[in-house]
């Protein structure tokens, strides 16, 4: 059967500033992907940092929106920190990610390096389990007008100045007041950053077939603060009331320095990300693994 996807992306984990060796063999890895791509019978795109951090130079290279324009499908190669950041910037573009990962299996980069060529063949040849995940619109609202736009994956976060006491925020969803939280921070996150920061938090595991949002307090002051899942056609609105150099985190894009009066706003996304998952993948085989649950019983 020929190979369904004729111009793929590669993206390795350039953004690391890991030492020389681990340099070495995300260029092994991205190269020996490459090969391994074109001799499937696709044309094969190295993203251009990508490149230019590995060296390789045979290969054409392009940007990420170029690759968001011209390709069938994204290859990432790292850990769930690269693939978020491209499954931003790809999800307006609906290009489907699969992820290689070198280390641990995670929870978006599920194929590992060392059985890729088994795992992806048949993938590249329509064999796969494809799910979607939805995406936060965040923005900062200053005096009516919006300073901070951006998209995220995981969540958002309003956080506390790190030389100071607890931030008072007063949240509201669709324009109704729910409360003011004096907390050092509230976490607003998808049900893909349910594992994530929100989890670490307290906050529940989301299913990603949910369409909802998780509102995860961070060490809040009153014990009765606790998380709450909403649904994800409302607008969310955290305001700052109180406390010094608040900032908002939108997945690794933060805006620092807010001041008394911003409005930190989510909504969601009218994009989602595609991600390609070999077939018979299983959301609860993951969590089984990168949580370590108890793996007994049939």
């Amino acid at each position: 059967m020929d190979c369904r996807f004729h111009l793929v992306g590669l993206v390795g984990k350039y953004q690391s500033s890991g030492s020389s060796a681990h340099a070495l063999i995300v260029r092994q890895v991205v190269e020996e992907l490459a090969q391994f791509l074109s001799r499937e019978g696709c044309e094969v795109f190295i993203e251009r940092d990508t490149a230019s951090s590995t060296g390789l130079a045979q290969f054409t290279t392009i940007d990420v929106k170029q690759i968001g324009r011209q390709c069938d499908l994204c290859l990432v190669v790292g850990g769930d920190g690269t693939m978020l950041g491209i499954g931003r910037q790809l999800a307006p573009h609906g290009v489907p990610l699969i992820g290689i990962n070198l280390g641990r299996l995670g929870f978006m980069t599920d194929i590992p390096f060392d059985r890729y060529q088994e795992i992806l063949r048949p993938m590249l040849r329509g064999f796969y389990e494809e799910e979607s995940r939805s995406l936060i619109h965040g923005s900062v609202i200053r005096d009516g007008r919006c300073v901070f736009d951006t998209l995220a994956m995981n969540e958002v976060v309003v956080n506390r100045g790190a030389a100071s006491g607890m931030v008072e925020l007063r949240v509201e969803v669709d324009g109704r007041f729910v409360a003011n939280q004096r907390a050092d921070g509230l976490i607003v996150s998808t049900p893909t950053g349910s594992t994530a920061y929100s989890l670490s938090a307290g906050g529940p595991i989301l299913h990603p077939s949910i369409p909802g949002w998780v509102l995860v307090p961070i060490a809040p002051h009153t014990l009765s603060n606790r998380p709450i899942v909403l649904s994800d056609d409302t607008e969310i609105t955290i305001e700052i009331v109180a406390g010094r150099d608040a900032s908002a985190s939108f997945d690794t894009q933060t805006i620092a320095s807010l001041l008394h009066g911003d409005r930190v706003t989510v909504r969601r996304s009218v994009h989602r990300a595609r991600f390609l998952h070999p077939r018979g993948w299983s959301y609860f085989d993951t969590l089984r693994n990168k949580l370590h649950w108890n793996e007994g019983g049939s």
